[in-house]
């Protein structure tokens, strides 16, 4: 496999990976404060990586469905590598390609695809020789000004765990899921927003959102229970309407998301929570076992994306 760079130099592809995206079934924003968070890769949404060595200048191309997204700020990314490193653009050689198939603010962990994906890039190529999650939650936190580092965990593993900060991570080997999606709920959040609220909401009522914390962490043991055994609906509904009314709690349900969650209910799914930081992205939704999909209304089916159960 080749391309032609600027100089009309064909490249032969010496690496090339996947960096999945990610959704949160509970634990978000508690995780920042040591609860454990329940997070699967989704393989299905995804960052990739292709590397054409070569001795001419460094050369860049995004493409993908979320292209866009990415072209707005990959090269300012890519000079804070090259400072971290302590290196300069001249350093690098070759053409890398991205194609970007995960939409940025949408609660999938797309700064964490970008991250650990650079992170591997430039470990690749021998300049990088720390600790990839480190590293890459440092790079992640410039997203976020503060990330737990869930995200990063999930995308480097690409396995489903139980991420608890500090602690190893507890990979999932054994779960079962019921039927679940995940769907737009038609506005971006802003991770960095969000998690800067329910810091500011800790300062002005601690023992309140102290209280709601413990429903988030609840959730979490909660559903850690379903996964490892065969479970009624009903308490799936139960777990994931109290990690919902969490993010209720947090301010962080905007009246985009809350239209799109009716919609979700009313077309028959049983519980809907929000699945990443809030303030918009994407939703998980929960829908009886029997329920067949191809039966909805054609605009709302093609919004869902199935969640693989293994």
């Amino acid at each position: 496999m080749a391309i032609e760079n600027k100089n009309n130099s064909p490249s032969e592809l010496t690496f090339e990976y996947k960096v999945p995206g990610k959704w949160i079934l509970s634990g978000e924003h508690s995780v920042i404060r040591g609860s454990e968070a329940l997070v699967f890769p989704l393989t299905s949404r995804y960052l990739q990586f292709r590397y054409f060595k070569s001795h001419q200048d460094f050369t860049l191309s995004v493409g993908g469905q979320y292209k866009g997204d990415l072209e707005l700020f990959i090269w300012s990314v890519i000079e804070k590598y090259l400072n971290e490193l302590k290196m300069t653009r001249d350093q690098l050689k070759g053409h890398l390609d991205l194609q970007c198939e995960i939409q940025f603010g949408a609660g999938m962990g797309a700064s964490a695809t970008l991250a650990v994906g650079l992170s591997l890039f430039f470990y690749q190529l021998g300049y990088l020789k720390t600790d990839l999650f480190e590293f890459s939650k440092k790079i992640e936190d410039l997203f976020h000004g503060e990330s737990s580092g869930v995200d990063v965990a999930v995308a480097l593993n690409a396995k489903p765990l139980i991420f608890k900060r500090g602690n190893a991570n507890q990979f999932l080997t054994q779960y079962k899921l019921p039927k679940l999606c995940i769907s737009y709920s038609g506005v971006r959040g802003v991770t960095k927003d969000c998690v800067d609220k329910v810091k500011a909401l800790l300062q002005s009522d601690p023992e309140k959102y102290r209280m709601v914390d413990e429903k988030m962490s609840l959730s979490v043991q909660l559903l850690k229970k379903l996964i490892s055994e065969p479970s009624e609906d009903s308490l799936w509904v139960e777990a994931l309407t109290l990690a919902q009314s969490c993010f209720i709690d947090w301010e962080l349900v905007p009246y985009e998301a809350q239209k799109h969650i009716n919609s979700l209910n009313q077309a028959g799914a049983l519980s809907c929570k929000m699945t990443g930081s809030g303030g918009g992205g994407y939703i998980l939704s929960l829908w009886p076992s029997s329920f067949d999909l191809n039966t909805l209304d054609k605009n709302l089916r093609t919004q869902l994306i199935k969640i693989e159960s293994r």
